[in-house]
């Protein structure tokens, strides 16, 4: 069946109002018009959607029903028109990226302020998202290029490792584990433990890693950020395993130590869309991003 648009948005205006002349003056037609759209638009559905008297307008059982779902297609029409201006209509000194928060603390101020040196009159919008969220807004085109981790990758998605990085304990400095070069995972199965929520990639790289012996640990609280498991840790409530990025700058009074049996690691790399062209400011960035992510690795 074919949609008709314009009687779909008389529908709503005039149900919006409760008036065919307040709707029309909206639309900046005549009530004829509106009218007009309307019954036409009826005769589609095979359906009455107003019940009409000379004083009143009201909306019959199905018009009711029929509301939320007209709402729904033209709010969701809105947001792929502006989806996809998004994506082909950004300004040439406007960049917009996605990135997972720990890279966004500890690596992006330097990469930023670099980038600024090359591009002063560059504008920089980043979202700092979940790994789950920043593949969406890629696919969406809301941002051209995410700094993510990468692990569950999608087939419309072209992906670049930057970081190769381990996972280490966060403890209190106080702490009997402290004082140890490595700790072992199964010598942490009586200790009160933090770690990431599902559906996160963090998660599933760990419980890929850890495989059965995750179940004899003492998972006490779930969190989907690194920072959040730092301050628990930082409370005496539990010891995490956060990336080495996380730990770059911990809380006062918290170290971290080296984890083995095994040795969890996660990359993190760039993903952008497939097929579509790098622009010139991405570029850019993505240059000024390597090089410091090799300079991280070093």
């Amino acid at each position: 069946m074919k949609i008709d648009m314009r009687g779909l948005e008389a529908f709503l205006w005039i149900a919006e109002f409760g008036s065919f002349r307040l709707a029309a003056t909206h639309l900046n037609i005549s009530q004829t018009a509106v009218s007009h759209r309307v019954s036409k638009f009826e005769q589609t559905l095979g359906v009455r959607l107003f019940t009409r008297t000379t004083r009143h307008v009201a909306l019959t059982k199905v018009g009711t029903e029929m509301l939320p779902v007209g709402r729904a297609l033209v709010a969701d029409f809105e947001k792929q028109i502006r989806v996809i201006k998004a994506r082909h209509v950004r300004n040439a000194n406007e960049l917009a990226l996605a990135c997972v928060p720990t890279v966004a603390i500890q690596l992006l101020p330097t990469v930023l302020a670099e980038f600024t040196r090359r591009r002063p009159k560059a504008r920089v919008q980043v979202f700092d998202k979940t790994a789950m969220e920043i593949g969406d807004m890629v696919a969406a085109g809301l941002a051209e290029f995410g700094v993510t981790l990468l692990g569950v990758g999608r087939w419309n998605h072209v992906t670049y490792p930057l970081i190769e990085e381990e996972f280490l304990l966060a403890c209190p400095a106080t702490h009997p584990l402290a004082a140890k070069k490595t700790v072992r995972w199964k010598d942490l199965q009586e200790t009160p433990l933090v770690r990431f929520t599902t559906p996160t990639v963090n998660r599933l790289v760990m419980d890929k890693a850890l495989a059965k012996q995750s179940n004899k640990l003492n998972w006490v609280y779930e969190v989907q950020h690194a920072m959040t498991a730092l301050m628990i840790v930082q409370g005496g409530l539990a010891l995490a395993a956060i990336p080495r990025l996380a730990a770059q700058n911990l809380p006062a009074g918290l170290t971290a130590v080296k984890l083995s049996g095994p040795k969890i690691t996660r990359v993190i790399g760039i993903v952008r869309r497939r097929g579509e062209p790098t622009s010139e400011l991405a570029g850019v960035f993505q240059n000024v991003l390597k090089a410091h992510a090799e300079n991280l690795s070093k």
